[in-house]
Order: C-alpha cells, then structure tokens, then sequence
C-alpha cells in the first residue's frame, strides 16, 4: 500500500483541509484511502490536529462529493464534503471545496451543515450557476442516499477493517 497525499482546497485555489492518506483500494465506488488512529490532518496552515479514531475516505470519480468513514466511538458516522469533481494524480488527489456538508451521525440523524457558508461563498468567490446547481442536487441526493444506498451503509465497513 502507499501513501496518497489528499489536498482540498477552496474555490481561490486557497489551501484548506490536507493530509496524508493510505491507498486502500478502488471499487466501483471510487477510491478508498484509510488512515489509522493517531494520523494527523491540518487545515491550511492552522495547528496539526490528530485523529482520534481511525476512518476511511472515499474519492469518487466524476462525482461532485467526497465522502469520510469514522470509525466508533466518533459521533460522526459520515461526513460528506460537496466538491468539485476529484482530479487523480499517482500520489495526490485534489478537489475543490464546496463549502456544503451532509453529515450523517451514529444514532442515524442526518443534515446539511455549511449552508450559510455556500451562500456567502457564491458571492465572495463568485461561483457559476453551474457549479451552484450541480452542488446542490448532489447535497439533496446525499441527504438521503448516506441512510439508504451503498456505498454508505456497509460497504465503508470493509475499508475500515483494513486501515484497522
């Protein structure tokens, strides 16, 4: 297995969310990539944050989603970032944030975090009607498949006993 350098940025090319990630595998589903209890994620150039439990991520290709696995006992089950579609290199994945977030917690309530974030962001970075549209189907369509369809109900499952 190798390491996968994850870069998310903001509609500037801003630096926001990075960290480094372990290829776990792809399905048709995407990319998989995992990483144990103690790694360290940071946000641009804040503070180094250490993950308590270890979780998977999953990179669909041509999809405008990312989408992270927690292991137990974290609150968060999913936390599904709306992106831009996830550009692939060897050793990089890289993606624009969207600034929306449909988070599905473990006692199974889900809802979308960020929203007022999108709305300022539409603004400030003067995203396209194209890119508002597409950004917002996906959220509606998330809001519903992360309690209904695979790859969100089991399937994350196999990926985390792997990075385990």
């Amino acid at each position: 297995m190798r390491d996968v350098r994850v870069v998310y940025r903001k509609f500037d090319e801003t630096l926001h969310w990075h960290q480094w990630m372990r290829l776990l595998g792809e399905d048709e589903y995407g990319v998989w990539l995992g990483a144990q209890a103690g790694a360290v994620s940071q946000r641009g150039n804040e503070l180094v944050v250490t993950q308590e439990q270890a979780h998977v991520q999953l990179f669909p290709r041509d999809q405008w989603f990312t989408a992270i696995f927690n292991d137990p006992p974290r609150f968060t089950e999913i936390y599904a970032d709306i992106t831009t579609p996830v550009e692939f290199s060897e050793d990089v994945v890289t993606m624009i944030d969207l600034d929306l977030d449909v988070i599905k917690r473990r006692d199974g309530t889900v809802f979308v975090d960020d929203e007022d974030e999108f709305a300022e962001h539409q603004v400030k970075y003067g995203y396209p009607a194209d890119v508002i549209a597409t950004a917002q189907s996906t959220c509606d369509w998330l809001v519903g498949a992360v309690a209904t369809e695979e790859p969100f109900l089991t399937v994350y499952k196999t990926y985390l006993d792997k990075i385990r």
